[in-house]
């Protein structure tokens, strides 16, 4: 039996794509109730698709053809041989990485690769949006860190969780959400801050990921609490819809 132990260790695997079918059912589960696991597995899926980007290149026009051609003529490995890989998969997971380790050892591999195949233009592209992506998870960091966080969580409908993290030290607060629908197309979910009654715009979600922790754009300055809408892509200066999510900061 997967121990809870166990799970608190598979946040690297969950976030490169490498859990099988129940260990995928048992850490997701868990990491609806476990706040920090989220948050990390969250942060790691996003370095890894953020620095994955930087090495992407198109596939040669012939590679199609060559792979229907092999297809006919490679054999099928054998029950034995697909036991040996998944238990080197499984030596390889129960030696993951920190989460910082392992961010640090994508950025490299994105930098070494990015050199050699992207055109200079697009490797600054690159390496500015890699060093803003840096800078959004040590200010989110940060905030988890401090000593006076206080989190709230809650229920959001549709099974999604949201947990609110603020730290009137630092006058921020982050929003980690997990398993939450995606917007329809042409809209974007929009946080705001709730000035005991007035709404102001604390930024945009990531309308592609269910799952994400977001730094609230702006300071705490007071405010009770925060909320989110559906808004038209790009944002509204004030709230267009009734909010789909409502948390009070903690005391």
């Amino acid at each position: 039996m997967t121990t809870t132990a166990d799970l608190h260790r598979l946040t690297g695997a969950y976030a490169l794509h490498a859990l099988s079918g129940d260990e995928l059912v048992a850490f997701e589960r868990h990491m609806a109730g476990c706040e920090p696991c989220a948050q990390e597995a969250a942060e790691l899926s996003a370095t890894a698709a953020r620095l994955g980007l930087a090495v992407t290149v198109p596939p040669p026009d012939a590679m199609r053809a060559r792979v229907l051609h092999r297809v006919s003529s490679v054999r099928q490995e054998t029950p034995d041989a697909l036991t040996a890989v998944r238990t080197a998969r499984a030596a390889v997971r129960a030696r993951l990485l920190s989460r910082w380790t392992l961010a640090a050892c994508l950025a490299a591999a994105a930098t070494l690769g990015g050199t050699t195949v992207w055109q200079h233009q697009r490797a600054e592209d690159a390496l500015r949006q890699a060093r803003s992506a840096q800078s959004g998870t040590e200010a989110i960091a940060a905030v988890l860190a401090s000593p006076d966080a206080r989190t709230r969580t809650a229920a959001l409908g549709g099974g999604a969780t949201g947990t609110v993290v603020v730290s009137r030290e630092q006058d921020k607060a982050v929003f980690l959400v997990s398993g939450m629908a995606r917007p329809a197309a042409g809209k974007v979910y929009q946080l705001w801050f709730d000035d005991r009654g007035t709404m102001r715009s604390a930024g945009l979600m990531d309308s592609g990921r269910t799952e994400q922790a977001v730094l609230l754009r702006g300071a705490v300055d007071g405010a009770s609490g925060m909320g989110v809408t559906v808004e038209p892509a790009g944002g509204s200066r004030e709230p267009t819809s009734p909010p789909v999510a409502v948390l009070g900061f903690p005391a």
